[in-house]
């Protein structure tokens, strides 16, 4: 079988189970030729289970216009709001606190998250995951 030649990647984030062919992912796939209405169904089959998250999508385009995409998990942030029930981070997060996780709460989403960091450690996982908390305003305990 013949290997076929990658044209592009692209790294896109839309809601699990309810993606739209609109912005941004018609623009996206379309200057590629890509037959978008495909994508979408097979993005929203494989994400059904996920509708309310954030799923980020890994599509890599082919020199004929086919496809391949890979889902991620969703991104940190989202894990953390989903925890501890926020609408969204703090928009000064060395002063404004929205939160606080605590310790387990920060090693359950590093060992959840494992698979898409670049880390085998889940002391460096928890690392990870706490400053991003901090980056949103989300105290740790």
């Amino acid at each position: 079988m013949a290997i076929k030649k990658i044209k592009t990647v692209i790294k896109i984030n839309l809601p699990g189970g309810e993606a739209t062919p609109a912005q941004p992912l018609g623009p996206a796939l379309g200057q590629h030729g890509v037959a978008i209405m495909d994508f979408v169904k097979q993005y929203n089959d494989k994400t059904k289970d996920m509708k309310g998250n954030t799923v980020p999508a890994v599509i890599t385009i082919y020199e004929d216009r086919s496809f391949d995409f890979e889902i991620k998990l969703a991104p940190v942030s989202d894990m953390i709001k989903k925890r501890l029930n926020l609408e969204k981070g703090s928009g000064v997060p060395n002063r404004d606190v929205v939160g606080t996780l605590t310790k387990a709460q920060a090693e359950e989403i590093a060992k959840e998250k494992m698979r898409d960091l670049n880390t085998d450690s889940v002391k460096a996982a928890m690392k990870i995951v706490e400053g991003t908390a901090r980056s949103m305003g989300v105290k740790i305990q």
